[in-house]
């Protein structure tokens, strides 16, 4: 917190923090895997970049350079004593004067680091996950920036996930106020029909999401083709695989939209994407090993 490695339960804030009140905080969420060599963060330095990017949005001054919050990261992961974790850094405007302007406040950083298994439940990578389409919408880049990732949008995204849930199903898909397909609640969304991979544009309201990226990169490795290109909600129906893609969730398949089967329930394709990705995260794939970054 702030420079500093705090213990767990000394990990505090004050109740009037500004981004409690009005969610003026920016974050992310990286994972460390282990490895041959040892535990790895990937793509720390994209995320930290992606911090950054979010934090100038909202005119944060985080007073930490790249280099700093890179050694923060690691010094967390090792005094956590973790071979393979999720990290959350977390920028925020702090306590001092109440109301909606925060530019008086400090700005505050922090990092946590904890063991985080499959985010969409223990047989989500193999059986695939069961989606509905939600009632909310994504939010308009008129109304909040979606590249910056920030709290106040996970509120949106926290109506949705409730609404799946109660409804019965695993995660939920929102559509742009275009009636367009933009993402999941924390994951970017891929379609396979005969063979060609696309993805929601970023003008379609999307994160643009670093695994969204490695698994376009991968792709190419793969020689699957890839399109970012508007998709519509029947096309999530008739399409032959779905999966979801995040941090947290990895590579996961979609089984179901909707009350709909997806595809014929195998996911060849999907397969090949995860087992590339698995290679990359795990330091099997020597072209990407610059996307590692190695907790000595």
């Amino acid at each position: 917190m702030n420079g500093d490695l705090v213990e767990w339960n000394e990990a505090k804030i004050h109740v009037l923090t500004h981004a409690l009140h009005y969610g003026t905080a920016v974050f992310e969420g990286v994972r460390c895997y282990r490895t041959a060599q040892g535990p790895a963060i990937f793509r720390m330095y994209d995320h930290i970049w992606r911090l950054m990017n979010s934090a100038k949005i909202y005119m944060m001054n985080l007073q930490y350079d790249t280099e700093q919050i890179a050694d923060a990261t690691r010094a967390t992961v090792k005094a956590n004593e973790l071979g393979e974790c999720y990290i959350r850094p977390i920028a925020y405007y702090g306590y001092g004067e109440m109301g909606v302007n925060p530019l008086p406040n400090r700005v505050n950083l922090s990092i946590a680091a904890w063991r985080w298994g499959a985010y969409l439940g223990a047989e989500a990578l193999t059986k695939g996950v069961r989606c509905m389409v939600s009632s909310w919408r994504r939010i308009n880049p008129l109304t909040l920036p979606p590249q910056a990732k920030c709290s106040a949008n996970y509120a949106n995204a926290a109506l949705a996930k409730i609404e799946a849930l109660k409804a019965g199903y695993d995660e939920a898909i929102l559509l742009n106020t275009n009636g367009m397909v933009s993402e999941g609640t924390g994951e970017n969304i891929f379609r396979i029909k005969r063979g060609v991979l696309s993805t929601p544009n970023a003008a379609a309201g999307i994160l643009r999401g670093i695994t969204r990226d490695t698994v376009i990169q991968l792709a190419g490795d793969l020689d699957v083709k890839c399109h970012r290109i508007d998709i519509s909600r029947e096309e999530l129906y008739t399409a032959d695989e779905l999966f979801l893609c995040g941090t947290a969730a990895e590579i996961t398949p979609v089984r179901e939209v909707d009350g709909r089967q997806i595809g014929t329930g195998d996911y060849p394709v999907t397969r090949k994407i995860q087992a590339a990705y698995e290679d990359v995260i795990r330091g099997r794939n020597e072209k990407y090993e610059e996307w590692l970054d190695h907790v000595k």
